[in-house]
């Protein structure tokens, strides 16, 4: 496969990834037990299906060497408690409200992806920051409600978008050396042992009167969602995987307009238009310049 329709092939798998983890905060509120229960049982329920997958894409799972184990397992804890926080956050505010405190992840991811790359921002990567930015901005002011009612919810996802900065980064970074499949294996396995104990420990309500709920957000949000996401951050750099993440609050808050009807406004409208913009232009390339869609890391 050659190397642009390989880019474009994850550009692809990146925002149907992302379509399928704008269901999570619907999910979770649906899954009938506690919000980190919910996060155990998202991580658990996809082990048997990520193991199939990674036989059938002949990615067997593997224990991988020392030094790689451990920054697996690290960022295993960082989402897990990402997970935690997010979850909990979800069940006291509003899905826009969640969805978009989450992903401040996103600015974070691209700054490091500029840092790394020892570079400003080119006038494109610039203008389309900028655009997301105020797309989220006209999110924030036309559904996100920020009070004293809702603002617990609001400052645990802002706190789960800071840890899941520091997940991308860690599995970016190791995606240079393992598979997709196996590494997201690892993850899952490493982050459920760690939140069933803190479920526990929270007197949660682990298991649920209905499992439906919990395997649609297993399959929606780990298998797919985050399946597609840790192979397109294999060929995808941060800028973009940044831009593209700032799509799941507008699909979220139509899940909230459609079944808890929150509002969404022109304003809402507006600003997921400036978010679509954006991505736009993250895929276009530099005058006499190099695409902004080069990869980070070397893909496997």
């Amino acid at each position: 496969m050659s190397k642009q329709k390989s880019q474009s092939l994850a550009f692809i798998a990146l925002l149907v990834g992302n379509l399928a983890l704008a269901c999570g905060p619907f999910l979770v509120r649906t899954s009938g037990v506690g919000p980190v229960a919910a996060g155990f049982w998202r991580l658990a329920l996809a082990l048997p299906f990520l193991w199939a997958i990674a036989w059938m894409f002949r990615q067997p799972v593997h224990w991988p060497r020392a030094k790689l184990t451990i920054a697996v397992l690290a960022a295993a804890f960082f989402f897990a408690a990402d997970l935690a926080a997010w979850h909990a956050g979800i069940l006291l505010t509003k899905l826009g409200n969640a969805t978009l405190f989450g992903n401040i992840s996103s600015f974070f991811f691209a700054a490091w992806g500029l840092w790394l790359a020892r570079k400003w921002p080119t006038s494109i990567q610039a203008l389309a920051l900028s655009l997301a930015a105020l797309g989220c901005g006209l999110l924030m002011w036309g559904s996100a409600e920020l009070s004293a009612e809702n603002l617990r919810g609001d400052l645990l996802a802002a706190l789960a978008g800071l840890l899941y900065t520091g997940y991308l980064i860690l599995v970016e970074r190791t995606r240079g050396e393992l598979q997709p499949l196996p590494l997201l294996f690892l993850a899952s396995l490493f982050g459920a042992a760690m939140l069933l104990p803190a479920a526990i420990t929270a007197g949660e309500q682990i298991f649920p009167e209905n499992w439906a709920g919990l395997f649609a957000l297993a399959l929606c949000s780990q298998v797919i969602g985050q399946g597609l996401l840790v192979y397109a951050l294999g060929h995808v750099p941060p800028l973009v995987v940044g831009v593209a993440m700032l799509t799941q609050p507008a699909l979220s808050a139509l899940l909230g307009w459609i079944y808890y009807g929150e509002t969404l406004t022109g304003r809402d409208f507006a600003g997921a238009a400036m978010i679509v913009a954006a991505l736009i232009l993250v895929r276009l390339k530099q005058k006499g310049g190099a695409a902004l869609h080069e990869p980070a890391v070397a893909p496997n």
